[in-house]
């Protein structure tokens, strides 16, 4: 079977590399990198440290708004599904290039499968939430991460081509924890020791465009007392600088660029806690067992609230700080993302189709 996979942003790549892997024994794979994320930082060190295969194609799409970003790459996937006409697309997650790439495939006729399917937050101000939501009604298969994923999908009349198959991004840590472990060198380079600081990541942009918003955690960064580790978006770093916080926060936090997967995976494996908006590193600090602050009203990821792993504050001074500083929060459970092997669950289905 001939399949096309289309990735494009940092969370996508770790979720490609482990299935990548086991579809190229089996089928053969088409890569198209939308470029979405172009930075070297947030983009090639991933294909390098998680081995997967150069893109066939790279749209090269980068930043814009969502509307231009989305038109182009629909654009340029549509002429690459006419030239390779697979059998089967695979999209993942909730990104531009996943709602792109399945338009653009069930325009043309060809089966669609999406990684990672079934996640609401309910918040439709959110545009990863609109991208799911409507790739989910148009995909044939919907790999799911979670039950809670399934029943969702139910709720909205979706059943036919429904699986759970487990978390994808399970099965990446698993594989490369160890590597990290031996290979990586954050901690040394940092002069930081295990369970001593914390893990700040911002993106989302309901906090870096908003001044209200990204002054509060500023702030609260600041005034925590607690040694905090932050690793700045470039869309984050050019509105702290926009608005005049950035040598305010520079001298307060140890502020570093986008680290590739196998650094940031050493790092947030033993941070104290991990402060984030951002939706796979809420899901990888709780497959860490490390307390997780989420800057959110809301998230996709509800197991990990229920199971005490996982906490919101917003963008909330207050609630931040005394997170950053009283939140201890453990998961009970810690085992709703399956066993890490999603990638054979998913190959298997796709062999019988």
């Amino acid at each position: 079977m001939k399949i096309v996979s289309i990735v494009g942003a940092r969370p996508q790549f770790i979720k490609c590399a482990p299935l990548s892997r086991l579809i190229r024994e089996k089928h053969e794979e088409i890569l198209i990198h939308t470029g979405q994320h172009y930075d070297i930082g947030m983009s090639d060190i991933f294909f390098d440290e998680l081995k997967i295969p150069k893109p066939n194609y790279n749209l090269g799409v980068g930043s814009d708004s969502h509307g231009v970003q989305t038109g182009k790459m629909l654009i340029e996937i549509e002429k690459i599904l006419i030239k390779e006409s697979p059998d089967l697309v695979l999209v993942y997650g909730d990104t531009n290039s996943t709602l792109a790439g399945d338009i653009a495939a069930s325009k043309l006729r060809i089966k669609t499968a999406h990684v990672e399917a079934g996640l609401r937050s309910f918040d439709r101000f959110m545009p990863e939430e609109i991208n799911r939501v409507l790739a989910d009604h148009i995909s044939d298969l919907l790999f799911c991460p979670t039950e809670t994923a399934v029943l969702n999908l139910k709720k909205e009349g979706i059943t036919k081509g429904v699986y759970n198959v487990g978390d994808v991004m399970l099965d990446s840590l698993k594989y490369n924890i160890k590597i990290a472990e031996q290979k990586a060198t954050i901690l040394e380079d940092l002069k930081i020791k295990s369970k001593e600081y914390i893990v700040a990541t911002v993106h989302r942009a309901s906090n870096t465009d908003s001044f209200e918003n990204l002054s509060s955690i500023t702030n609260a960064f600041c005034h925590a007392g607690v040694p905090i580790v932050f690793t700045v978006h470039p869309r984050t770093e050019k509105y702290l600088k926009q608005y005049g916080l950035w040598n305010k926060l520079c001298k307060k936090v140890k502020v570093v660029p986008p680290l590739g997967y196998l650094e940031m995976l050493k790092l947030m494996a033993h941070a104290k806690k991990i402060i984030t908006d951002s939706g796979g590193i809420q899901k990888e600090a709780y497959m860490l067992k490390v307390p997780c602050i989420t800057m959110r009203e809301n998230t996709e990821w509800v197991e990990t609230i229920a199971d005490g792993g996982n906490v919101l504050v917003g963008a909330d001074y207050e609630k931040i700080t005394d997170a950053i500083l009283n939140f201890e929060g453990v998961p009970i459970k810690g085992n709703f993302f399956g066993n890490g092997n999603a990638y054979v669950n998913i190959c298997e289905i796709l062999g019988n189709i």
